[in-house]
């Protein structure tokens, strides 16, 4: 069943008696070939469970069942089941799971299903949705190993920035504590039915085993990143002396050991450079 051909689409939904749910950004590809290689990219060995957020119809879930050992597939709209049940019938490597992907217990997900196989992540993420969701699962405590992600192209230029130009930001920052994120390939907006007024891109991110950097209080490492972008046009020293308990005077001989000026802003410190000036402010507090 070529489940991104939009007749077969229109087909499964009317017999399931259910329409697009925009409150769910439902936007499905009709484009074969961008299913298959987000599949391909999603993993480098076939001997590992995928864990697919918001599968829809089922077009990118075949592909992962093709070449993964386990696919389990994370659907929040009910009505989308009955269609799942159809179109995965013949895969029997396939799970469902009729849930909000924010509410799982993800770890107790993995332990019931992983089987000690390696793990990865495999989305279509709606573009409201997107920034909590990869926190979500960069939080769960889950070892992942790869999130491969079709999301707002907006959205992949920041996640994929480097320190210093305009698109690095608070994500940015954050991400780089748990791995790479690579800009794989874009998808246009006119692959989808209905169609976005955005493109898309798809960006996998390769978390680290070892974190290369962590600092002694990741709570503050976090509130360093979040206050100096809440206010990113200021210097990090005003921005961050404004919504936590650090001395201007502090702040300036923090960024002065990490060997960054004084008036430097938030968005020119790298992930390395935040977790050092953390650990600073920690020991010198």
């Amino acid at each position: 069943m070529d489940l991104c051909n939009l007749s077969v689409i229109k087909r499964l939904m009317t017999e399931a008696g259910i329409t697009f749910r925009k409150e769910f950004g439902q936007n499905f590809l009709t484009n074969r070939m961008i299913p298959e290689d987000i599949a391909d990219n999603c993993a480098d060995t076939a001997e590992r469970l995928v864990l697919e957020i918001g599968p829809g119809i089922g077009c990118l879930t075949q592909e992962l069942a093709l070449r993964y050992k386990r696919v389990v597939a994370v659907e929040i709209d009910r009505g989308l089941i009955p269609i799942l049940e159809k179109t995965m019938a013949e895969y029997d490597n396939v799970t469902v799971i009729n849930e909000d992907i924010m509410k799982v217990d993800l770890p107790a997900l993995i332990e019931k299903y992983a089987d000690g196989m390696p793990i990865s992540v495999c989305a279509n993420l709606p573009y409201y949705i997107t920034t909590p969701i990869l926190m979500y699962l960069l939080e769960s405590g889950v070892k992942f190993d790869t999130v491969t992600v079709m999301i707002q192209n907006e959205v992949a230029a920041r996640l994929v920035a480097k320190a210093g130009s305009s698109d690095y930001g608070a994500i940015t920052a954050v991400l780089g504590y748990y791995g790479r994120a690579k800009r794989l390939f874009k998808v246009s907006a006119g692959c989808f039915v209905p169609a976005p007024k955005v493109d898309s891109a798809v960006v996998r991110i390769d978390l680290y085993s070892e974190k290369p950097y962590v600092p002694k209080d990741e709570a503050l490492f976090r509130a360093l990143i979040r206050a100096a972008f809440e206010m990113r046009r200021k210097t990090l020293v005003n921005a961050v002396s404004a919504k936590l308990p650090f001395s201007k005077e502090l702040l300036c001989a923090a960024l002065k050991a990490i060997g960054q000026d004084e008036n430097v802003r938030g968005e020119r410190l790298s992930t390395e450079d935040y977790v050092r000036l953390a650990d600073y402010l920690t020991e010198n507090k």
